[in-house]
Order: C-alpha cells, then sequence, then structure tokens
C-alpha cells in the first residue's frame, strides 16, 4: 500500500512521500529566549519594542509588525536565517537583541503548534519553537527595546502579551497552551 500521508519532509524535487509546497498557513522556525531573574523562576526579561529599531533585520519583523506588537510585553526572540541552527540563533539573539555575548543559556526545549493567524485569517499556521531558558541577576539595557524588565509572568494578563508569548511560557511550566491562547495569534 502506498502511502497518502504527507510527511513534513520537504525538498524541491518531489521524491515520494517528500514535498516542496509550503503548508497553506505557513511554517516557522523560531528561537525564544526565556530568562529568569536568578531564584525567581516566575519573573521572566521581558521586552516592549523600540518601534525606532531594525526589527526586520533582527527579528523578522515589518513595520506594521512593530508597531501592532509595540505596547505589549515580549520574549527576546527570532526567526531563524535560512541555514541557521537554533542554538547559532539564541546566540545571535542574545547578541542583537540584548547586547550579552556570555549569557549561558540551557535547551533548548522544542515545541510546535499549528493555529489560525488573526491578522491575515491565514488557517493552519505551524511554527517550530525553540526555547532556550537561563538566569541572570540584573536585567541588561538595549536600545532596541523601549522597555527591557524582568516580569511577573504569573502576575500578568494574557493580552498584555504580544504575538502569542504567552503561549511559550506556558509550554515551558507544562500548560496547554490552549489554556491560554483563543488559537489565533501573529
Amino acid at each position: 500500500m502506498t502511502t497518502q500521508r504527507r510527511f513534513a519532509a520537504f525538498k524541491k524535487a518531489v521524491e515520494a512521500p517528500r514535498m516542496r509546497e509550503i503548508p497553506d498557513g505557513g511554517l516557522c522556525l523560531s528561537v525564544f529566549l526565556a530568562i529568569s531573574r536568578t531564584g525567581r523562576p516566575t519573573e521572566i526579561l521581558l521586552g516592549r519594542l523600540n518601534t525606532d529599531a531594525p526589527w526586520d533585520h533582527i527579528g523578522a519583523l515589518d513595520k506594521a509588525r512593530v508597531e501592532r506588537h509595540s505596547k505589549g510585553w515580549m520574549l527576546p526572540s527570532s526567526h531563524l536565517i535560512l541555514g541557521e541552527s537554533p542554538n547559532e540563533a539564541a546566540k545571535r539573539v542574545l547578541i542583537e537583541q540584548l547586547g550579552l555575548a556570555d549569557q549561558p543559556l540551557n535547551g533548548p526545549l522544542v515545541f510546535s503548534e499549528v493555529y489560525d493567524v488573526a491578522a491575515t485569517s491565514e488557517k493552519g499556521h505551524w511554527d517550530i519553537e525553540f526555547v532556550f531558558q537561563g538566569e541572570r541577576d540584573e536585567a541588561p539595557s538595549h536600545w532596541v527595546w523601549r522597555e527591557l524588565k524582568f516580569v511577573n509572568v504569573a502576575a500578568t494578563k494574557r493580552e498584555e502579551f504580544a504575538r502569542g508569548h504567552e503561549d511559550i511560557l506556558s509550554h515551558i511550566n507544562g500548560a496547554s497552551p490552549n489554556e491560554t491562547s483563543n488559537g489565533l495569534k501573529d
């Protein structure tokens, strides 16, 4: 019997059972840094975007998304650059978004989810998320963030987060993303 399954093995030249088209809702490979305050695991380093920073270059965010998400809390994060490993991406985010070259990180924890994209009405967007964790005593300062600090995420409302980043934190803590999200992201 020939399988009808469509495995997530992408290649330009079609060789059964591989595919060459992108899933209808898109596919993103992303890295997230969840850095807590030393000894306080519910205080996570989050930032509010500086809309003048080059987020298209350091975080794969176009100007419209930067504007839309600039008021909410976000984890330091980025899509992977084509051919970049998750470890290389985490190091890049440390340097470009936090100005840190020597921050120890553990991971990655890897999560995958499929959801509908609210802003574009796309159905079935697929994310593969590489989450690195670390600890530090003090929040760094970096110009790409309007505000960057440790936030008590246990006391932060879902609507105060940007881009569904509360779901990333819920993955780490073992909660289902459905417990914190309406299933729509951007």
